[in-house]
């Protein structure tokens, strides 16, 4: 019978109220978006299943088409109970979904791909005990409903199998109940370890999420792929519910995130196997007879960071996201934001007269001034104040240096988008560094003759200048005279004066080769920095005792240029983070 999806809504409406009731009588979200089309849903982005979530607007999108084509339209306590529990409790926001799925990626070596699905059905196992075993709910009747809206022939993955099992031994339900296909040791030993971790991690389930992953894994690698999404799409709410958001703290590779990637089988806590050897005292507690885990600041490679965005649902491009990335990655190491200096205080110097009216401070009216401006006392008319001027301050004003910025990115170094590139993140560090004091920032991107490229001039625009330093070329090495030519011979003598810094290595001695016009490149390198007027600074990686073998270095330190010699591109981080204090700190 054709179901009246207007009924269907209005019922639907009525049950959200209670079902937010089940979590807290304090839980507030607003009403789902219903869709009674496909078309609607398609339009939220919801496509496959019948209901999602997104993390950034806390919004719920319900299909109520798809809900009748597969006979849930009685479960609506259920499903909408289950659906805020992902808001509530897990994943709860988009920061905590990216960092379960840090962790999970860590635990699925091959099948990092399959970490966004596998954390779908890690949250859905916490939501739908809670809801089960605490609130009565029909959950299970939900998962059979849908097992026969899937007909009778589909083969049912292993996967599926597992996963089931664990929900029959939670909830204590008949073995082959949910679990349809074949249950072996192997499979029934998996799905009671699971059943432990989802009862010994629901306050922590963040920090079970790694050990879950590596018990799904053998069985995300007996499944076939295609297969194994095909049949559990409609379950997959939390599929791309980071579309339109962005979290924080991606870059650093979190303290536990690799160590928590290990087999339940391993931790103690669950497998119910006591250690024999040297930690007989603290057997039962894995997390307290554990080594302790030390943040060693290590860094998410680009490419990684940004597969982890597209699992959240975020689609950016590779450039977009090693935007996202170094400016994220330079943020610890920026310089304090300045704070206004004040000039002396002087003694006030009166400037005149003006109307006092009603609603103006009144202490500021002058009564001698206005009588004898008019003996009729007329508010607004004939009523004065006194208006103060000061005299200028004894301490000089403070201008910022330009920033004049060239990045090495020939074929020696890595690119930015795919690996960390710290010839990219110290050019970030001081560039942004130079923007938070109110600096202008003109930076250049160079490698062969004719191969650069770079911002408008000077500019303030902190996404065109990242877009610029995240940029790759990897030509050959040629430095661009012609830019730093032309820069310094167009630029007025009343400008704002400028450091001239270049980040690169050996290479940068195609400076003093001669440009497109036949000019000697050191008298080019000697302009500049006559016109700068703000001195000029080279961040080199070069090997020990480079002055044995660089002439034209020492030459150019001769000139006037600072050299700074690191053994390893790492060390330009701290090179940047010492030259960002001394030249834009307070």
């Amino acid at each position: 019978m054709p179901v009246d999806l207007n009924a269907l809504l209005e019922n639907w409406r009525a049950h959200f109220p209670d079902a937010l009731a089940l979590w807290s009588k304090f839980t507030r979200l607003r009403e789902p978006i219903w869709c009674t089309s496909d078309d609607d849903a398609a339009r939220q982005g919801l496509t496959e299943s019948f209901a999602m979530i997104r993390l950034n607007d806390h919004s719920i999108v319900i299909n109520l088409k798809e809900i009748a084509q597969k006979n849930l339209e009685d479960y609506a306590l259920e499903i909408l109970a289950h659906e805020i529990g992902h808001h509530v409790y897990c994943p709860a926001d988009l920061t905590d979904n990216a960092r379960m799925l840090a962790r999970m990626r860590w635990a699925l070596p091959t099948k990092e791909y399959h970490a966004a699905f596998i954390g779908n059905l890690y949250t859905d196992l916490f939501i739908n005990n809670r809801l089960q075993r605490d609130k009565s709910l029909r959950i299970a009747d939900v998962y059979l409903a849908l097992e026969r809206a899937q007909g009778k022939n589909a083969q049912t993955p292993r996967m599926w199998t597992f996963y089931m099992r664990i929900y029959e031994i939670l909830w204590s339900i008949e073995k082959g109940k949910l679990a349809r296909g074949k249950i072996d040791n192997q499979l029934e030993g998996d799905a009671y370890l699971g059943a432990r971790l989802i009862r010994s991690y629901a306050r922590e389930w963040l920090d079970g999420s790694g050990r879950f992953a590596a018990l799904c894994l053998p069985y995300l690698q007996e499944d076939d792929a295609a297969a194994m999404q095909k049949w559990m799409r409609v379950w997959r709410d939390t599929q791309n519910a980071g579309a339109g958001g962005f979290p924080d703290g991606l870059t650093a590779i979190e303290a536990g995130e690799q160590e928590g990637a290990i087999h339940p089988a391993m931790d103690a806590e669950l497998s119910g196997v006591d250690a024999q050897e040297g930690n007989q005292g603290n057997a039962g507690n894995p997390r307290e007879s554990a080594a302790p885990i030390i943040n060693t600041g290590q860094r998410r490679e680009p490419f990684e960071y940004g597969a982890l965005l597209k699992q959240l649902g975020i689609n950016l491009d590779d450039h977009e996201i090693a935007v996202r990335y170094y400016k994220e990655a330079a943020s610890r190491y920026l310089v304090k934001f300045p704070t206004r200096e004040i000039p002396q205080a002087t003694d006030p110097l009166p400037e005149g007269l003006e109307t006092w009216n009603v609603g103006a401070p009144l202490e500021n009216f002058d009564v001698v001034s206005s009588v004898m401006y008019s003996p009729h006392i007329i508010p607004g008319l004939t009523t004065l104040e006194r208006v103060y001027g000061t005299s200028e301050g004894s301490l000089p004003e403070k201008q910022p240096l330009d920033l004049d910025l060239y990045v090495d990115s020939s074929g020696s170094m890595p690119n930015p988008q795919v690996n960390v590139s710290y010839p990219a993140l110290a050019g970030a560090i001081i560039a942004l560094s130079a923007l938070r004091v109110g600096a202008r920032v003109q930076a250049t991107l160079w490698s062969g003759a004719k191969q650069f490229l770079k911002t408008d001039g000077f500019v303030r625009d902190e996404k065109e200048i990242l877009k610029i330093l995240t940029g790759y070329i990897g030509g050959g090495t040629a430095f661009p005279l012609h830019v730093l030519r032309d820069t310094y011979a167009e630029r007025k003598p009343n400008a704002r004066p400028v450091h001239i810094l270049i980040i690169s290595d050996n290479g940068v001695t195609t400076m003093y080769e001669k440009d497109e016009k036949g000019e000697d490149g050191k008298i080019i390198a000697r302009n500049a920095l006559e016109q700068a007027r703000g001195g000029g600074t080279m961040a080199l990686n070069l090997f020990a005792n480079w002055e044995q073998y660089e002439p034209l270095l020492v030459d150019a330190k001769n000139s006037g240029w600072e050299i700074f010699p690191v053994s390893t591109l790492d060390e330009l981080v701290a090179f940047a983070k010492a030259f960002s204090q001394i030249k834009y700190g307070v």
